[in-house]
Parts: structure tokens; C-alpha cells; sequence
């Protein structure tokens, strides 16, 4: 029987986009789904290029999705990588793109067959609150790619499967910026409405999980993914159980998802910045009791998993 990284109240855990083990291979049997390349080789080589890549992603994402199954992990973060310079073509213009498609038909198939929950996280240029009409514009076209790939997959317009997000900055006026979130929010289509998600921040600047609870979900309704890690550098004096049991309330029907990591100079006692990610969970994640799936951000991917569970969760 395959061992599974399910504790015993139901937490599911999981591990982001690079899978350690199978990149590390030789090159020609390497495993990935980020290859892309630098602006300078996309306009030398175009789409055709890009499409190869693309292609090659996908068809790499259902052996992770296969890797992932045989390995017992039920949880898994998709790389946001997988259409290189996405935001510069359809995907549909790609001469790969019924390749790609069928790929994607695949993944999705394989990971509802298999009970795998997969996500998103689209980078942090990503800032609906944004004054710039261009930085919203070209928000939006991102998330609506990110949307674009779980329809393709045909998976559920749900936050089961959740393309999270951050509120993006706070342009010295945080109650200007949540109100444009929330508005910009009104002109993403139901494909991502349906599966956006919002994450409390790691500076005190920024967004705490209360914020995004009064700021945010109370306005708009998108669930809060809430972050561990974020919320020991950025909490307004908020508990951690406290703040973890309000954002667990914002999911409704749907397994609500967290974020665990450490800080990375707490590890290696060293002078990395506090928000820097560790490469393994030195500590056991305190559930207080609460059933979730925890996305595990840790360097070591899902090295980082297997050895956490193994200490604390068996």
C-alpha cells in the first residue's frame, strides 16, 4: 500500500512546482515544467519555440502527476511557467496546441482519477489593487491564462482547484488599494472569479490576514489562503490561532488551503533576510485542531515534505 502525506485529522499536504528528484536527473531524462527562456531568445525564435517548450511542459506535468500518484502525494502546485512569454501570444496560435491541449486533457484527467488537488500561485507583478490601467491589464490577462490552463485540464471552476494571489501593494493608502482590488476583481471572468484566492503578506506594510478579511472577503467573497510564515512577520498583534480560524472560515464548503514554511536565517542562523523561504520544516505545523490541505514552501520541494511528515506527522 502506498503511503500517503495525510495526517490523521485530514491534513493534506503538498509541495510547489519543482520536483527535486526528477529535475536533478541527467539532462536528456530531466523532469520540469518551467522551461522558458530570456526575452532575447523569444524574439529570436518566436512562438514556434515557445510552443516546443510549452509542449514539453505538459507533457512533463502528467509524469509529475504520475510521479506524485506513485509517491502517495495528493497535493501539488503547478508551475506558472508552463506557457513560456505567455502574455505574448493565444495559446491557441501555438502550432503545438492540439498536442498541448491533449496533454492538458490528460493531466487533468489523471489528477481527478488520482483525488490530486492542484493550484496555482501566479507571481507577485501580479497586482490588481495597481493605479496603472497597464498593470491591471496585464493582471488580468495573466490570471485569465492561469484560468485558461484549468479549462483546458476541465477541471471544476472552484477554489478547489485555486489560483492564489496577493492584494500586490499598498500605494500609501491601503483602503484606496483593497477598494481597487475589489473592483478589478469585478472584471476577471467567472473562469477565474471562481478560482482566485487571496494570501496575507510577509511585511508590515502590507496585508495581515485580519486586513485581507475585513478588506477583502467581506466585500468580494474570495477565500484567504493563510500563510504561517507570512503571518509571524506581518499579524497586527493577531494570534496565530486566531488568524488561522478566521481564514479557514472565508472557504465555505471547500478544504481550505495553507502555506507553511520557515524562515530560512532561523535555519541556518545567518543573516538571510526574515521572509527568506527555509529549505526544510524544522518545526510541526500546529493545526489547532483543523482540517486543511498545507502547501509546504520549503526549497526542498517535495524532499522538504517527505522528511517533515516522516518526523512529525507518522
Amino acid at each position: 500500500m502506498i503511503k500517503t502525506y495525510v495526517n490523521k485529522i485530514g491534513n493534506v499536504f503538498g509541495y510547489a512546482c519543482i520536483n527535486t528528484e526528477l529535475s536533478s536527473l541527467p539532462k536528456k531524462d530531466r523532469i520540469l515544467t518551467n522551461r522558458s527562456m530570456i526575452r532575447k531568445t523569444f524574439d529570436e525564435k518566436g512562438i514556434k519555440y515557445a510552443s516546443e517548450l510549452a509542449l514539453n511542459n505538459c507533457i512533463d506535468l502528467v509524469k509529475i502527476i504520475e510521479w506524485n500518484e506513485k509517491n502517495g502525494i495528493k497535493f501539488y502546485r503547478l508551475s506558472s511557467e508552463i506557457f513560456p512569454w505567455a502574455s505574448e501570444y493565444a495559446f491557441e496560435d501555438l502550432p503545438d496546441f492540439e498536442k498541448i491541449n491533449i496533454q492538458l486533457q490528460k493531466a487533468g484527467s489523471l489528477a481527478k482519477e488520482y483525488g490530486q488537488r492542484l493550484s496555482f500561485h501566479p507571481g507577485p507583478y501580479n497586482k490588481l489593487s495597481s493605479p496603472s490601467d497597464n498593470i491591471v491589464k496585464n493582471t488580468i490577462k495573466d490570471l485569465e491564462n492561469h484560468g485558461k490552463i484549468f479549462d483546458l485540464m476541465n477541471l471544476d471552476n472552484s477554489n478547489y482547484y485555486k489560483i492564489n494571489i496577493h492584494v500586490g501593494a499598498a500605494y500609501d493608502d491601503k483602503n484606496v488599494a483593497l477598494y481597487t482590488f475589489n473592483k478589478n476583481f469585478e472584471k476577471l471572468s467567472d473562469s477565474v472569479k471562481s478560482r482566485l484566492t487571496v494570501e496575507n503578506d510577509d511585511k508590515d506594510g502590507l496585508y495581515s490576514a485580519a486586513e485581507l478579511y475585513e478588506g477583502v472577503y467581506k466585500n468580494i467573497g474570495i477565500p484567504i489562503v493563510f500563510d504561517y510564515h507570512h503571518h509571524s512577520l506581518c499579524n497586527r498583534g493577531m494570534p496565530e490561532e486566531e488568524a488561522l480560524k478566521m481564514s479557514l472560515s472565508t472557504w465555505g464548503k471547500i478544504k481550505p488551503v495553507t502555506h507553511y514554511s520557515e524562515s530560512r536565517c532561523l535555519e541556518y542562523k545567518d543573516k538571510s533576510k526574515p521572509q527568506a523561504h527555509s529549505d526544510y520544516v524544522l518545526n510541526k505545523i500546529e493545526n489547532y485542531g483543523e482540517s486543511f490541505d498545507c502547501m509546504i514552501e520549503a526549497k526542498m520541494k517535495e524532499a522538504a515534505l517527505i522528511k517533515y511528515f516522516n518526523l512529525n506527522e507518522v
